[in-house]
């Protein structure tokens, strides 16, 4: 039995158990801190099982399908879950139900991916992971400021939130993708303002600051699809 080939797989998997938690922390234990430190580990376990099966030369159509299936979970269903109860704590449950759709919009995303030729060495659309780190980011803004904003201003602002990032993800906006060729600066300048202003941002407003770290690199990738 070849262990090396399930290693990956293996990895995945654990992303995929992390969404799960995630969602059960939120629904049964109603803790939102937790919630979204299992999305932030999902990620991780994401990053680390494509890097396995590439530095192990295993990769498969199955892990590929896997690995989607996993993201569909951890940074579709799970993100959209944590907003929803953020967003219900307001009083009204049947208005945060368009948070729902992040869900919904996450598996189209990936299953065009999967079926999309172009997308090797960068993204069309905002990447599921991106879009689900966004709304942890907002999320923890609004759960640890709930009165910041009223009823009747903040979910008329959420709607255009959601059916912003729905769209970026099955968008035909290039994105960059995360690997650095190299570590010079030249053909790295995006990545490197992106990660120095991330950092900035998430020292700052703490886990709220991945919101705005994900809309500048939508910006980032926006101006250099500009400058080709």
């Amino acid at each position: 039995m070849n262990i090396k080939k399930h290693i990956p797989n293996a990895i995945t998997c654990m992303n995929l158990l992390s969404g799960v938690l995630s969602i059960i922390c939120v629904l049964w234990l109603n803790s939102v801190q937790w919630a979204i430190a299992l999305i932030i580990l999902a990620a991780v376990f994401d990053f680390f099982d494509g890097l396995a099966a590439r530095a192990l030369h295993v990769s498969s159509p199955i892990g590929k399908d896997l690995d989607s299936l996993a993201d569909v979970v951890s940074f579709g269903v799970a993100p959209s879950i944590l907003l929803f109860y953020v967003l219900q704590l307001s009083g009204n449950l049947y208005l945060a139900l368009p948070s729902l759709l992040i869900g919904v919009f996450a598996a189209l995303r990936l299953a065009k991916f999967n079926n999309d030729t172009r997308q090797t060495t960068s993204f069309i659309g905002l990447p599921v992971p991106s879009n689900a780190l966004f709304w942890i980011g907002l999320s923890s803004m609004l759960y640890q400021h709930p009165f910041a904003l009223s009823p009747y201003f903040l979910f008329p602002v959420m709607y255009i939130f959601i059916l912003l990032f729905c769209w970026f993800m099955i968008s035909e906006i290039p994105m960059f993708s995360f690997k650095i060729h190299g570590l010079g600066f030249k053909g790295n300048e995006s990545r490197y303002a992106l990660i120095i202003l991330s950092v900035i941002s998430i020292g700052v407003f703490h886990l709220g600051g991945f919101a705005p770290a994900v809309l500048l690199y939508i910006l980032l990738s926006v101006i250099g699809e500009k400058k080709n």
